[in-house]
């Protein structure tokens, strides 16, 4: 089998939904301190780019977080490889995620997070594909609304491969 990669999403526009998406939350913690949660690994190129374009004060933290594995869909398996560093309690908190695709592994990771008492708490996607939905999740920012394909490139991989593209992708097989 051999992998290619068509572009569905140029670098271009990608850089200026993130900005935009700065703007706006800028705009909506306006006089406010935001904590950022990254969803490790996918996330990490996201949530760089876009606390860069955030204004207010902007503090970071990292989880990771998987129910795919090697695969290209979901296994309906959630588990917490790293957890947070910080207390989110009282905090605002904003989780940075790559793709919100069944709703399974944010549904989980939302739920974790309202337990932990934070002040706020918001969820921010790059991509999301409501189409592939089964379980529901409210997405408070999104960049792109993206058609059922397993897509790469932005911190979005293939067995680990293809997360340097610098736009976002569609992985193709061919024999």
């Amino acid at each position: 089998m051999r992998e290619s990669v068509r572009v569905l999403i140029p670098e271009a526009k990608v850089d200026s939904m993130i900005e935009k998406m700065g703007e706006k939350i800028s705009r909506d913690y306006e006089g406010q301190e935001v904590r950022l949660i990254c969803v490790l690994k996918g996330g990490v190129f996201f949530a760089c780019e876009l606390a860069k374009r955030i204004t207010v004060p902007v503090s970071l933290d990292f989880m990771s977080v998987s129910s795919y594995g090697g695969g290209t869909s979901s296994s309906g398996v959630v588990k917490i490889i790293k957890d947070l560093d910080d207390s989110i309690e009282g905090k605002n908190v904003l989780v940075v995620e790559d793709i919100v695709d069944s709703g399974r592994t944010l549904n989980y990771l939302l739920e974790n997070l309202r337990s932990r008492k934070p002040k706020s708490l918001a969820l921010c996607t790059m991509l999301d594909k409501p189409s592939r939905r089964v379980v529901p999740v409210t997405v408070d920012y999104t960049g792109f609304e993206i058609p059922d394909e397993f897509v790469v490139g932005y911190g979005l991989d293939y067995a680990q491969k293809y997360r340097n593209l610098p736009f976002i992708g569609v992985i193709e097989f061919s024999e």
